[in-house]
């Protein structure tokens, strides 16, 4: 009976794949049947058994394991002898050398390699989506707002511009932490490789080769865990970027504004009671579910303050943030991807709103305006403050406020106001910055690490 909503509801199928049991369980085999590779390649076990520990991996079920570490309560060593058992002779050179961790942390490196794949792939089609957005709106004029209130006009390329601006840094982010996170180790009890001769070193790099990861530099028994409390701040500042959208786009839906709204299908329902209501959902689950991926955050960070070379409080943790981080951060990249890919932009309501104020959202224009002409300005600012109050005051045009105003016409002729108050006329770089960063990071679009 599933229990956690990953099992159920969220989550990719590629994703979930990799945090699987049967798919850990695949991991943690090939990096013995590595161990045994590497310790052939330097002498330290005779070629015949790597051979029959390879031969005998394949064999070998997590059923079997499973029964085993029934008997004996530990689920490494229970692979271990699942594996032995297979083996025939070669089977008393399974493990030799290694210590759990240097099993486990080396499977866990490649279920962190393999994730890191997928979370690229899906960052690029984000980063490919918003950059068609920003493209296709570089010029589309509408209202910015700070502190929640109308201001000098944007433009919705550049805000979609600001988020692809944001993916792409944390593209750049994962491939300068990927080293430092999927790595592998073997070091042995205490970090010592006191088990493996004068050798630990050449073979701890030949393993490590064969399975594609970074071999740590030094560790106790344990890697150490600000590599993957790195991973986790990953994840979570990913997810943040994508509440941020979410949140943005939640805000654009509101029925009193609506320049936004999220595909909606043909039989979708909004409400249980309200049949009319066309909901944000899918941003709203966004937003949701980022809390749950920075929820990771603090308990990684704690997993790297464990008892001399090493304790066991970082184990039963891990077992449930990297598959629940992972998993999530993964969900609602795809979602996010669906949303930018499915929104509808309501051109209507953007000129409306930005038309709201009657020109008073464009009183920098004119401040900038007189100052150009001559006016000092620190009184352009106040000039231009009052006739804004006035307008507001009185709900009038702010043209209909400067062309009786005495200050303002002896720099700008009443003729020349309404220029000045048009909101397509002030949008400076924005749509050259635009295509300058369409430029810039089209090329991450075609790009991948797996």
């Amino acid at each position: 009976m599933a229990i956690h909503p990953i099992e159920f509801r969220y989550g990719t199928a590629e994703m979930r794949a990799i945090w699987e049991e049967e798919y850990r369980f695949s991991c943690i085999v090939q990096a013995e049947v590595a161990l045994a590779r590497a310790s052939a390649a330097h002498l330290f076990i005779p070629a015949a058994a790597a051979d029959a520990i390879a031969a005998g991996a394949g064999k070998t079920t997590l059923a079997r394991a499973k029964e085993i570490e029934e008997e004996i309560g530990h689920d490494m060593m229970a692979i271990v002898k699942a594996i032995a058992e297979q083996c025939g002779e070669g089977g008393g050179y399974v493990h030799y050398g290694a210590t759990s961790n240097d099993i486990l942390d080396t499977a866990t490196g490649m279920q962190v390699k393999a994730s890191i794949a997928i979370l690229d792939r899906k960052l690029r089609r984000l980063l490919f989506a918003l950059l068609k957005r920003a493209d296709e709106t570089r010029t589309l004029v509408c209202a910015a707002r700070t502190h929640g209130q109308i201001g000098v006009p944007t433009t919705y390329g550049l805000r979609f511009a600001i988020w692809a601006s944001e993916v792409a840094r944390h593209i750049e982010r994962l491939g300068q932490m990927t080293p430092r996170v999927a790595v592998g180790q073997l070091t042995g009890a205490v970090g010592t490789q006191s088990a493996l001769g004068g050798k630990g070193m050449e073979i701890q790099a030949t393993m490590m080769e064969i399975l594609g990861l970074v071999p740590v530099d030094v560790s106790n028994q344990v890697i150490s865990r600000d590599r993957y409390a790195e991973y986790f701040m990953f994840l979570a500042n990913v997810a943040t970027t994508l509440d941020k959208i979410g949140i943005e786009v939640r805000t654009l839906q509101r029925t009193e504004i609506g320049e936004v709204e999220e595909a909606f299908g043909a039989r979708q329902v909004g409400s249980s009671t309200m049949p009319h209501k066309r909901n944000p959902i899918k941003s709203e689950q966004v937003c949701g579910l980022a809390r749950v991926v920075r929820a990771a955050v603090e308990p990684a960070l704690q997993n790297n303050t464990l008892w001399d070379e090493r304790d066991l409080t970082n184990s039963s943790c891990e077992r449930v943030i990297f598959p629940e981080a992972t998993i999530l951060a993964d969900h609602i990249l795809a979602l996010m991807i669906r949303v930018i890919d499915g929104l509808t932009i309501k051109h209507d309501r953007i000129s409306q709103n930005l038309a709201l104020l009657q020109g008073v959202n464009m009183a920098e224009s004119v401040m900038i305006e007189l100052t150009v002409r001559g006016m000092g300005r620190q009184e352009a600012h106040e000039s231009m403050r009052q006739a804004s109050m006035h307008a507001l005051e009185r709900k009038i045009p702010l043209a209909e406020v400067l062309s009786s105003d005495k200050k303002v016409r002896k720099f700008i002729a009443p003729g020349e106001v309404q220029a000045l108050l048009d909101p397509r006329r002030y949008i400076g770089t924005a749509p050259a910055q635009v295509e300058r960063l369409i430029q810039k990071l089209s090329p991450l679009c075609k790009e991948s690490r797996g």
